[in-house]
Parts: structure tokens; C-alpha cells; sequence
């Protein structure tokens, strides 16, 4: 594993939390955010497994 793929994991748990707290306080703005946070998430994770392919892929030549 990449940072990035650390990273974007943990920025797209921290983006659940947010948008389920959201929904328990009754916040459309946190649960908003909350899924932009997922959303970032899970493009930054996108990006560490195509960068870790691309090592792996480097690696067998």
C-alpha cells in the first residue's frame, strides 16, 4: 500500500462518520460534506491503486 491509498481510505471513513453524524443531528450541510469527503476519498484511493499497478507493472520488466 501507497500513501495515497492510505490516505484516500482514511479521508473516505472520516467522510461516513461525518455524514452519519449528520444524519443523527439532522445536518444536510455535515451529511453533505461527508459524502464529498467519500467521494475525495475514493478518488484518492483510485489514484494509489493505479500508481501501485503501475510499480508492480515496472517491477515484472
Amino acid at each position: 500500500m501507497n500513501q495515497d491509498q492510505v490516505k484516500g481510505n482514511l479521508k473516505d471513513i472520516g467522510g461516513k462518520i461525518q455524514e452519519t453524524a449528520g444524519k443523527a443531528v439532522g445536518s444536510t450541510e455535515q451529511q453533505v460534506k461527508g459524502l464529498a469527503n467519500q467521494a475525495e476519498g475514493k478518488a484518492q484511493a483510485g489514484l494509489g491503486d493505479a500508481k501501485e499497478n503501475v510499480k508492480d507493472a515496472i517491477d515484472k520488466i
